[in-house]
């Protein structure tokens, strides 16, 4: 029984570590020290900034535009509005995306002391997606830096500049921070980078990003950060996800930089519901107060942080980060390591084990990860939510719910696991096995979820034909984790500590009670210390991870973390009745945590559905419909069949997502025109000026011939673009209209198709019914959407 309880002493307070450790610190009252970040000073900004939607180039923009320069010159910053063209472009799935606009970026200078060298740029963009407000995304990074840098000034000169970079048009494919970057000349003066981003809008502040060579700029977080969360692993991670930030552009254009942001409550991302009144101020104070700290310490030492080796680093409680260089991670496997033979060495003295306990430890440990992920997996197809950003919704608003779930199920199977092994029973492989194959059951043939529980019983039916006693056992799962930490070890440094320092830890619980051998209140207590400190930690580590993806089978990794602190507590001495319920109950209440999610109707007033409709008029045709691509709601329904229609599925090329529509009354609405004219250089100008009104003009181009784009607007590109296919081009925040300059290889014609968007719904059309308050808008929902084609020749 002691055994057991040290078990649920150790889950307990693991929990509540990571419970405390995930709490953002508290707000900072207005009448704060003046050198302090204060989140109510702050917040006076954030209402300011997103009292509505405000997307580049609309006049909402135009008045966050003009309430920061005011803002920034009370502060002394001498503000500057550097206006210029924007264009990017990427492939994806071997198509051409290029995006573009007229951007307005605000630059203000807090003057250091000696105004040569490279100054620290605080940045954010203050443009916001359209229909939201963008509280988190990213008025709540712009307010940070306005408080940032009055907290600096309080303080005294700097030694050098600090510089607040406030860019536009971020949400329109980062292109304030491109013109920055690329083609502004005040880039030149910039030392150091510090972004600062949302995807969610509450939770911890994350340092997830840095530039290349970050080995002295995580010694500048470890040495000043308040409570940092950073780890090399997220870096890491980071790198090999295509999203981007503004710091994007600084790194690709060389500069150093630190990328903070925060990710909980991701229902609000992007949504109307990202208002002043749901912002999580303790998230802001986090924020702030952690990007103070980093950006004071450099605005006055004398050198920023240079380039220096990638270090390996983690927080680990409070202001305790660990770092070192990438070779010290064979230090700390040899430390591990090491121990681990001295627990092994002292248990064989008190009681030989035989050696195939070691294997069977080992393969216990594979069929749990397979298994636990194989049960993930399930669970993530039981909950009814179909995958993409949309459909991941239905869990969104109701995340804690569908975490404990989550939580449960996995540490569930992980006790479970470790209790049959004392037994030998080879049921436990029914598990996996039931849960893989019933993941068919939820939306079609499903194999990944069909190979990992066939993986994990095959596993299971090979180690669990007879027991296996808790020293060796526990010996084959560390033997094992030691061998993947020296693959991570050697792959991927910056990876290798996950398993690196949990092994640490087990290795002293090990030798210090002779691989668990030892009974008695002093064993269990170190066990159980051990287990939470290093289950807490982890625990972290999977939280942030079950934020940022939506793949709980990747949750198996951090089973296996968990395996290896809490296996001498968690497999029983053989047959022992208690323990072994631990686990089956805990995959229970999973299980009924699961049901809930599944029948539970998350949406109300606080997490109301997203709902897009839009008015389309085929200028081509001068058919008109009115659009859904996002829920079907009573709402919705009487939207779309206002004007006597019938909903139906539809394809048009100009709506793109899968749709559902009803035709609706043709209204006038005026057109895009399109010009194209030969250059006496062999080169032609393709010119689009929207319609009147227009936010933005999205064109797809398709040439039957090679041509190379050369131009857009005032800016040089080289795009060569792939005969017979489409090239798109979105274009915003320019109503006088758009020039390409194409060079063809030859004659041919060019197919050009033109969407553009206008704000609001029709005048002469039905008026929208009023919304329920569990509907929302999202995006450009309630808007215009006119399209047309012209075909031009050569």
């Amino acid at each position: 029984m002691g055994r057991v309880l040290a078990l649920l002493a150790a889950l307990v307070a693991a929990t509540l570590i990571a419970w405390f450790d995930a709490r953002p610190p508290a707000p900072e009252p207005a009448t704060a020290p003046a050198a302090v970040f204060s989140a109510e000073r702050a917040m006076a900004d954030v209402a300011q900034i997103a009292r509505e939607p405000h997307p580049m180039g609309t006049p909402a923009n135009h008045r966050v535009r003009d309430h920061l320069l005011a803002r920034m010159t009370t502060l002394g910053l001498s503000p500057q509005v550097r206006r210029g063209d924007a264009v990017t472009h990427r492939q994806r799935g071997g198509d051409t995306f290029v995006s573009g606009g007229a951007v307005e970026n605000l630059v203000g200078v807090l003057p250091g002391r000696d105004r040569t060298l490279p100054a620290v740029a605080l940045m954010a963009h203050y443009d916001s997606v359209p229909g939201s407000p963008g509280a988190a995304d990213d008025a709540a990074g712009v307010a940070a830096a306005l408080e940032i840098v009055r907290a600096i000034k309080a303080q005294g000169e700097p030694v050098r500049d600090v510089m607040v970079l406030i860019t536009d048009g971020e949400e329109s494919g980062l292109l304030g921070a491109n013109a920055f970057f690329k083609r502004d000349p005040l880039a030149r003066r910039v030392g150091l980078v510090v972004n600062m981003e949302a995807r969610g809008i509450s939770g911890r502040v994350q340092m997830f990003q840095t530039s290349a060579g970050n080995g002295e700029l995580i010694d500048l977080l470890r040495r000043h950060a308040e409570r940092p969360s950073s780890s090399s692993l997220s870096v890491f991670v980071y790198e090999n996800m295509p999203n981007d930030t503004d710091m994007t552009e600084s790194n690709e254009a060389g500069f150093p930089g630190m990328n903070f942001a925060f990710i909980g409550r991701q229902f609000d991302y992007h949504a109307a519901t990202a208002t002043p009144a749901n912002m999580d101020r303790g998230t802001l104070q986090d924020l702030g107060a952690q990007v103070l700290a980093v950006t004071r310490a450099a605005a006055f030492a004398p050198t920023l942080p240079g380039k220096a080796p990638d270090a390996v680093y983690s927080q680990v409680f409070g202001d305790l980060v660990l770092a070192y260089p990438a070779w010290g991670g064979w230090i700390v496997l040899a430390v591990a390591g090491g121990l681990m033979l001295l627990g092994v060495v002292r248990a064989r003295r008190i009681e030989a084990f035989p050696w195939p306990d070691v294997a069977r430890g080992a393969g216990a440990t594979i069929s749990a990860v397979l298994g636990s992920a194989a049960i993930l997996h399930f669970a993530r197809r039981a909950t009814g939510a179909d995958f993409g950003y949309f459909e991941q919704r239905f869990l969104l608003a109701q995340v804690s719910r569908w975490e404990a779930a989550v939580f449960l199920l996995a540490m569930g199977f992980l006790l479970w696991s470790a209790c049959e092994l004392a037994r030998g029973r080879r049921n436990i492989a029914l598990v996996p096995l039931a849960a893989g194959l019933a993941s068919s059951a939820f939306g079609g043939l499903d194999p990944l979820g069909a190979g990992l529980g066939v993986g994990a019983a095959v596993v299971a039916v090979l180690t669990y034909g007879r027991p296996a006693g808790r020293p060796g056992a526990w010996t084959g799962v560390l033997a094992l984790t030691f061998l993947v930490a020296v693959a991570a070890q050697v792959a991927a440094p910056a990876t290798g500590y996950m398993f690196a320092w949990p092994l640490a830890l087990a290795g002293v619980g090990g030798a210090a009670t002779a691989m668990a051998a030892r009974r008695g209140l002093p064993a269990y207590a170190l066990l159980a210390l051990l287990a939470a400190i290093g289950l807490g930690w982890i625990a972290g580590t999977a939280h942030v991870l079950f934020l940022g993806l939506d793949m709980p089978e990747l949750l198996a990794a951090a089973v296996w973390l968990a395996a290896i602190l809490i296996w001498p507590l968690a497999q029983p001495e053989e047959g022992a009745p208690p323990a072994r319920l631990v686990g089956p109950l805990l995959v229970a209440a999973g299980l009924v945590a699961l049901v809930a999610v599944r029948l539970n109707d998350p949406w109300d007033a606080r997490h109301p559905r997203a709902t897009l409709v839009v008015y389309h008029l085929d200028q081509d045709t001068g058919r008109a419909w009115r659009v859904s691509t996002l829920e079907r709601t009573p709402w919705v329904e009487r939207v779309l069949t206002a004007d006597g229609g019938r909903i139906a599925p539809s394809g048009h090329w100009a709506i793109g997502r899968p749709h559902i529509a009803a035709a609706a009354r043709p209204l006038p609405a005026p057109t895009a025109q399109a010009s194209l004219a030969r250059q006496s250089d062999g080169s032609v100008l393709l010119t689009v000026v929207p319609p009147a009104g227009a936010r933005e003009i999205g064109l797809r181009l398709r040439a039957d011939t090679a041509v190379t784009l050369e131009q857009v607007a005032s800016l040089p590109v080289k795009l060569i673009l792939t005969p017979g296919r489409w090239t798109r081009v979105n274009w915003e925040a320019a109503p006088e209209g758009l020039t390409l300059r194409l060079r063809p290889a030859g004659p041919g014609t060019l197919d050009v198709r033109y969407i553009a968007t206008i704000d609001g719904w029709p005048a002469g059309a039905a008026p929208l019914p009023p919304r329920p308050a569990a509907d929302m808008p999202f995006d450009a929902s309630d808007s215009v959407r006119v399209s047309g084609t012209r075909r031009f020749s050569w």
